[in-house]
This record gives structure tokens, C-alpha cells and sequence, in this order.
């Protein structure tokens, strides 16, 4: 009675992972990250499956298999894949349920009108990599607590710019490491900026 399987990192051989088929029907979540995944081809029936991560593998169609056998599914993450065109997306209509699309690091994110055009496309879903239509980003559920935690974690990170104080002594610092973190922090140039610098 399976319900959580984790296979990441595990390699594939001609489409498929050996031992993953139709026996595991109670599965609700299913992780098949950075397992040289070609195809969806052989993936077997899950008809309990909500949640479905498969980021980083080499798929770049074929995802009308996953409306035939994963019919519920609420959240798929297909970030890091080989997916260009609305066309390969537009197979996901068929899941009613779909609220979570992750699409993060396709060549797809880089069309014009991207987020505009997956949301007109597949009406049903909420998220889009994370955020919404208004880019509120998806909040902590009972369904969502990994992935989304883990980005919540990183906006404490960000938020917490240090001890006050630290860094007036080592504002003569400053000038060797400016160049760190500049892209990454484009909101606001100022004192958190200097003390986050100190920090990394």
C-alpha cells in the first residue's frame, strides 16, 4: 500500500524504471527527478496519483499519456525538460484537476507572452512555476508542503539582511565583493544589500 515513492537520481532504461508498474495503485506521490526520463510512454496507470515530479529528464512531448493514467493529478512539475511549444502542453487540458504547473528551465519559458499563454491554455490551473496569474506566489497547503516549504525557506533567507551593525566595520570590504550578488538582489541597493553582501 504505497502511497509516496521517491525515485530520484535512479536511471532509466529505454523509457521506463524496472519494477514501477501497475501495482502500485495507491500511489498520491510519485518523484522521478534526474532519472534520464525520454518518454512518458511507459509510465503505468496511477489513477490515485496527485502529485507527479519528473524535473530535470529529457522529455520534450508526449504528456497525453498522463491524462489516460493519471487522471487526478493536482501538481506536475516538469522543470528542466525539453518542452518548447504550446503545443506539447496543450495535451494537459484533458487533466481537470491540474492546479500546480511547473515549467522552470523548458526552452517554452522563453516565448513571448509565456505565462499568459499557458494560462489561457490550461484554464484549470492555479500556479504557474510557483505564482499565480497576479504573481502571488502558491501558499503552504496540505497538499504542497515539500515543494513550496522549501521556497518559503528561501524567502526568510532573503528577508533576514543580518546582525544590525556588523557592517560598519566592514564597509572597507565592501569594494572587493560588489560584484557578489548583484543580480541577485535588484530590488534595493542599499544598507541590506551591504549587510547581506558581509553575510555571503
Amino acid at each position: 500500500k504505497v502511497t509516496e515513492l521517491v525515485l530520484d537520481n535512479c536511471r532509466s532504461s529505454n523509457g521506463e524504471i524496472e519494477g514501477l508498474n501497475d501495482s502500485f495503485k495507491e500511489l498520491e506521490f510519485l518523484s522521478m527527478a534526474n532519472v534520464q526520463l525520454t518518454s512518458l510512454a511507459k509510465l503505468p496507470t496511477l489513477s490515485k496519483l496527485r502529485k507527479l515530479e519528473l524535473s530535470d529528464n529529457i522529455i520534450s512531448g508526449g504528456l497525453e499519456v498522463l491524462a489516460e493514467r493519471c487522471p487526478n493529478l493536482t501538481y506536475l512539475n516538469l522543470s528542466g525538460n525539453k518542452i518548447k511549444d504550446l503545443g506539447t502542453v496543450e495535451a494537459l487540458q484533458n487533466l481537470k484537476n491540474l492546479k500546480s504547473l511547473d515549467l522552470f528551465n523548458c526552452e517554452i519559458t522563453n516565448l513571448e507572452d509565456y505565462r499568459d499563454s499557458i494560462f489561457d491554455l490550461l484554464q484549470q490551473i492555479t500556479y504557474l512555476d510557483g505564482f499565480d496569474q497576479e504573481d502571488n506566489e502558491a501558499p503552504d497547503s496540505e497538499d504542497d508542503d515539500d515543494e513550496e516549504g522549501e521556497e518559503d525557506d528561501n524567502d526568510e533567507d532573503e528577508d533576514e539582511a543580518g546582525p544590525p551593525g556588523e557592517y560598519e566595520e566592514e564597509d572597507d570590504e565592501d569594494d572587493g565583493g560588489s560584484d557578489l550578488g548583484e543580480g541577485e538582489e535588484e530590488e534595493e541597493v542599499g544598507l541590506s544589500y551591504l549587510m547581506k553582501e558581509e553575510i555571503q
